[in-house]
């Protein structure tokens, strides 16, 4: 099997192919599904590693000490080699998995092979394929959680047991101080609990997240915004605890407690921060000073761990295991949310390589999960393909003088492509409208007569036949869109199809069976919102992005009227379905990456929804889409934060970015250019010239897959990854 390890003197990591740990006695063989990488506890470790001699003995003087006094009992020569022989070995990474049980080792009566449990320990739970865990380190899964939240057990367990060392009451105000990944769990545990939270981190990304999952207010701690919340807050008394769940050398942290903590309150640290307590501000308010050890209970005792004796419940309530089951039992309820903590999800294979990446600065991120060969079959994770693009040998654009017109069919002309696109089309320069075809004979003639197309018909055969048709444009119902795409790639024409591209993946599937029959690529699907031309400019104001962003983009798409076809979920497929990719392809665009994976709930009937969209480099987008709002509230608000910067776009008709300089569009005409003109002008431009299509291949089936893998997470209540088919 392999398993990540380090050399601590080197600072190498490597994916090693190691042996199989046997089942022993007192506990399980479990085959790992996802992996939590710490990237607080573990990155600290791997940047240590990486350190010189010297470095590593400035940051471990507790190993020093213990150095020197082996010199003094054994000598210069046998602590050298003994130091040197340690140093110099591989060592294991991981502390918090979720894994699938394999075998069951005797005296063990609470689980089975195939049961789903969360494992911890920096022992047991390791960047592995196969761990053996001991009874009091794991813990069962309950029904319903996904294995991915499931592998927050332990780091969960940390930021639990920190809470209770806190003693928080209902109605008390905190103060977390640190919103990495242990932060952010404390502050929904508080959250949860009934207390009003603070948080202080210099990254306002992070700040950003802990006010989405609950905390009251969030600032950098060497700003007078955390100062001024938790006075407002108290009415000037101060928090009744301060959790420390920052790391580094600096002491602000400790001397930041000390000026908001109030009189007789509790001081909590749970992280590895410097701790140099201000005498005279700590006596002075008589502050409780507490340290919370890991999980919990039963941490670093041998005899608990290792040997499964459990503390009675009536003199220890919650021991590490129980914490870990208590954990997972929040996940469960909903009452915690650890989608939005995940970064980036990364193949097991790729481990050395990520956490490159997370040393180097080049990923950042707060939490970062290892996904395991075979995991989705054994574990039941939730997931939708995103299928591989195949394309044949033929000609992927079809020959065509560059100088003529290039001549268009149109398959639908309804409302949107009378009002929206035609209106684009007809007296373009270069552009010829050949032939409409519709179901009905009326409305063709109609299109023909207001359009001027040279033809009217019913016969879409005829169309797809013609050999002087360049493109086709699918503007039908949505439940026809991929089947009428299909046919005309296969007939070799240039394709622009509204959204939806299809409703299925089933449907998606055909789509791309086309591609790969005909080679024939050249498709656009509608997705015209990334080409408007406010949107465009308040992306090259804000400039390029460095880290991770946070994106919100809220919908009032307000209520359709009665006998709309859109309601007809049974043949059209759902509202959101048919129009949400649009949102995801915007959100995508400006993060400039396709999602890897989707989280999705919805109300009592599925009116309105909340949609969580990770990226490879952490950024995540949530999208609200709504149908109960105001119907005088603008339809589409988006706002785009990332690196000390903030990229506001008002429906449209005005857009801000705000950073060093602040930027502030001149308000619109009431006509919102949503970018469907600049859209037809590049799709017609890459028909000409046989450049490529304005939008990728690979991007229209990525957000497409996201946009249905939406209906599959409301149905299974779980998170959805976006699995690249191979």
């Amino acid at each position: 099997m392999k398993q990540v390890v380090q050399n601590y003197k080197s600072g190498e990591l490597a994916l090693l192919d190691v042996p199989v740990p046997g089942c022993k006695p007192g506990g399980v063989l479990v085959r790992s599904a996802y992996s939590l990488i710490s990237t607080g506890t573990e990155l600290m470790k791997v940047s240590e590693a990486g350190m010189s001699m010297l470095g590593k003995a400035r940051s471990r003087p507790d190993q020093v000490a213990k150095v020197v006094q082996s010199v003094a009992t054994n000598g210069v020569p046998a602590t050298y080699r003994k130091v040197m022989g340690k140093l110099d070995s591989y060592t294991p990474l991981g502390y918090s998995l979720c894994g699938v049980v394999e075998q069951v080792g005797a005296g063990i009566d609470d689980v089975a092979v195939g049961d789903l449990v969360a494992c911890a320990g920096n022992e047991h739970a390791l960047h592995a394929e196969l761990n053996w865990v001991p009874k009091n380190l794991y813990a069962r899964v309950p029904d319903g959680l996904a294995p991915r939240h499931a592998a927050f057990g332990t780091v969960g367990s940390i930021a639990l047991q920190g809470v209770r060392q806190g003693e928080s009451q209902l109605g008390d105000v905190a103060l977390v101080v640190g919103l990495g990944l242990i932060g952010q769990l404390v502050v929904q545990l508080l959250a949860a609990s009934g207390v009003r939270v603070v948080g202080a981190d210099p990254d306002p990304v992070r700040c950003e997240l802990a006010e989405r999952l609950g905390a009251a207010a969030c600032g950098d701690p060497g700003s007078a915004a955390v100062e001024t919340a938790v006075a407002e807050l108290t009415g000037g008394h101060g928090v009744d605890q301060v959790y420390l769940a920052a790391g580094g050398g600096s002491n602000e942290p400790v001397e930041l407690a000390a000026r908001l903590c109030r009189d007789r309150g509790r001081v909590v640290d749970i992280g590895k921060c410097r701790l140099d307590l201000p005498w005279n501000a700590y006596y002075e308010k008589e502050l409780d000073v507490r340290f919370s050890r890991s999980y919990g209970p039963g941490r670093y005792d041998p005899e608990y761990e290792l040997q499964g004796r459990d503390y009675p419940i009536g003199y220890v309530r919650w021991t590490e295991r129980r914490n870990l089951a208590c954990f997972l039992d929040l996940l469960a309820l909903g009452r915690v949310d650890v989608e939005p903590l995940v970064s980036h999800i990364a193949d097991f294979d790729d481990a050395v390589e990520t956490y490159q990446r997370l040393k180097d600065g080049g990923l950042k991120a707060v939490a970062v999960l290892f996904r395991y060969p075979g995991h989705a079959a054994k574990a039941q994770v939730p997931a939708v393909a995103v299928p591989e693009v195949k394309r044949g040998g033929g000609s992927a654009a079809p020959a065509r003088a560059a100088t003529s017109p290039v001549r268009l069919a149109f398959v639908g002309a309804g409302n949107y492509a009378t009002s929206m696109l035609l209106p684009h089309l007809a007296g373009r320069e270069g552009v010829e409208l050949s032939t409409v075809v519709t179901t009905t004979a009326l409305s063709a003639a109609n299109a023909q007569r207001k359009f001027g197309f040279e033809q009217a018909t019913c016969d879409l055969d005829a169309v797809l036949g013609d050999k002087s048709v360049d493109a086709v444009f699918v503007v039908t119902r949505h439940s026809s869109h991929a089947d009428l795409t299909r046919r005309a790639l296969l007939a070799g024409k240039a394709v622009f199809v509204e959204k939806p591209l299809a409703l299925t993946e089933d449907e998606l599937a055909g789509v791309l069976a086309a591609v790969e029959e005909s080679g024939n690529d050249r498709l656009q699907v509608g997705f015209n919102r990334r080409f408007a031309p406010l949107l465009r400019e308040a992306r090259k104001r804000f400039g390029t992005r460095t880290g991770p962003a946070s994106l919100r983009y809220l919908v009032n798409a307000g209520r359709l009227e009665h006998g709309s076809w859109y309601l007809r979920q049974g043949t059209e497929g759902s509202r959101f379905a048919g129009e949400g990719g649009h949102f995801i392809d915007t959100a995508s665009w400006l993060l400039g990456a396709d999602p890897v994976s989707v989280y999705a709930v919805a109300t009592p009937g599925n009116e309105d929804l909340q949609v969580v969209l990770t990226y490879p480099d952490g950024s995540t987008a949530t999208l609200s889409y709504v149908t109960t709002g105001a119907p005088g509230f603008p339809k589409e608000t988006l706002d785009l934060v990332a690196d000390g910067k903030v990229l506001r776009l008002d429906d449209f008709v005005r857009a801000s970015v705000y950073g060093r300089k602040r930027w502030v569009s001149s308000r619109l005409p009431k006509a919102r250019d949503k970018g469907q003109n600049a859209e037809l002008a590049a799709f017609v431009k890459a028909v000409r010239t046989g450049g490529p299509m304005p939008v990728p291949l690979e991007s229209l089936v990525a957000t497409t897959a996201a946009t249905l893998a939406v209906q599959a997470g409301v149905a299974s209540g779980a998170p959805v990854t976006l699995a690249r088919a191979r």
